[in-house]
């Protein structure tokens, strides 16, 4: 007998939402499915946490729909010794899955409150393998570079280039990148000191904050989680 109420839940969504759309990686489907969403949203939330949609969280902020978050994990292409900058921690859900598809993960996170609480619940689930940083993630974490694969769960102007800067050579860094309120999930590829972008599919992402993107106001300055897709 299926002792977590939820388990089915999880299973519907990964078989539904992430396996129908394309996502054939056998490691992000198996992860997307073990994860417990329901704990990442609130408690009041949690009926509707496999929904085909981003759910709203604390401080204004979102944890993006499933697949989504599959997509993105799918375009990193990880293996289980990568290290991994995440820019925006929000909820802890996206970190949570990167931290069971590779050996170190660094997150950074604007908003003091998420990061703390992300950081509790992702103890309280036995992942080890997580630094975490308050702070402009537009700026990357160069006491901790370079990095196999960068994931920044908010869109940019463009890609900052303190990020693309802290990739190994043949590193790659996922991230949505257009106007404030549409974006193209972009791939950027390194190799040596040459830099390839490969454009994805639209989507809809909160603004990255920083230096090196929006400005507070909404001008042209890290932090947030994913919207929804287009």
């Amino acid at each position: 007998m299926c002792t977590n109420p939820y388990l089915d839940a999880r299973q519907r969504m990964v078989r539904e939402q992430i396996r129908a759309r394309g996502i054939t990686s056998e490691r992000v489907l198996a992860v997307m499915e073990q994860v417990p969403r329901e704990r990442f949203v609130p408690e009041r939330d949690r009926p509707d946490a496999f929904c085909d949609r981003a759910l709203s969280i604390a401080c204004g902020q979102t944890i993006s729909q499933p697949f989504m978050v599959a997509a993105m994990t799918d375009c990193l292409g990880l293996e289980g010794h990568h290290r991994v900058l995440e820019i925006g921690t929000g909820s802890g859900y996206q970190t949570a899955i990167l931290a069971r598809l590779a050996c170190e993960v660094y997150t950074i996170e604007r908003i003091g409150e998420l990061q703390n609480s992300a950081r509790a619940l992702l103890a309280s689930l036995g992942i080890t393998n997580v630094s975490y940083r308050t702070g402009d993630g537009s700026l990357g974490w160069p006491e901790q570079a370079p990095f196999d694969r960068i994931i920044v769960t908010a869109g940019a102007p463009e890609v900052p280039p303190s990020l693309t800067a802290q990739l190994t050579d043949s590193g790659r860094l996922v991230i949505p990148v257009g106007g404030r309120d549409e974006q193209i999930l972009t791939i950027v590829e390194r190799t040596g000191p040459h830099t390839r972008e490969v454009p994805r599919f639209a989507c809809r992402f909160v603004k990255l904050i920083g230096r090196e993107a929006w400005r507070e106001g909404g001008e042209t300055e890290s932090g947030g989680q994913a919207d929804q897709r287009l």
